[in-house]
Order: structure tokens, then sequence, then C-alpha cells
């Protein structure tokens, strides 16, 4: 039987297959392909920490992190300029530290 998956995995999750007795059928992407996998993976991992039970929440993270690393490497950059654009960005607008959830704005007429 056939399971299709289409989707970016893990580079061991094919030898983890394998190891099953199943068969992996995989293809290397270039990197316009590979971009756009790891910004649907990411997308993917958000969506199941946002479902994720408290228990599970943690490991989802570690799952969300992972692409954001590999995304980052994706776009020639190092981790410490992500956290030096993230600091910039706090403070000129700052973080989420007060917990503000933005109901409404009244505008000027």
């Amino acid at each position: 039987m056939r399971v299709t998956y289409n989707k970016l995995v893990r580079d061991r999750i094919p030898e983890i297959i394998q190891s099953q007795g199943h068969r992996a059928v995989t293809h290397t992407l270039n990197d316009e392909s590979y971009h756009a996998a790891l910004l649907a993976k990411l997308v993917e991992e958000a969506q199941e920490a946002l479902e994720a039970s408290a228990e599970d929440l943690p490991a989802e993270l570690s799952d969300v992190l992972e692409v954001l690393r590999a995304l980052v490497r994706s776009l020639g950059m190092t981790w410490e300029q992500l956290l030096a654009l993230t600091t910039e960005k706090a403070t000129g607008r700052g973080a989420f530290q007060e917990r503000l959830f933005l109901e409404f704005v009244e505008q000027a007429e």
C-alpha cells in the first residue's frame, strides 16, 4: 500500500522508515523548492503547536524552532543575525511581554 506525503521531512526519516521494513521514495529539492517547502513546514508545525496539549507543546515548539533554523540557513543568514534583527524589532516596536491584546482602533476623522 502506498501512502503519499509530498512534504519536507527531517533528514533521518527515510532511514527510520526503512528500519521499519518500508521503502521511502525521496528526492532532493532545489533552493527555490526547499525554501517554499520550509515555509509550508513552518505553517504545518505552527498549526501542530496551536493544537498541542500543554504536555506536547514543548516538543511542537522544538519542531518550529528546527524549521526556523533551517529557514535562516536557507536565507544565508546566521542565527546571530536573526537574533540581532529580533532585538532591533523589539527595541523599536516592543516585544510581547506585556500581553497586550488589541481589540480595536478608533481612527481620527
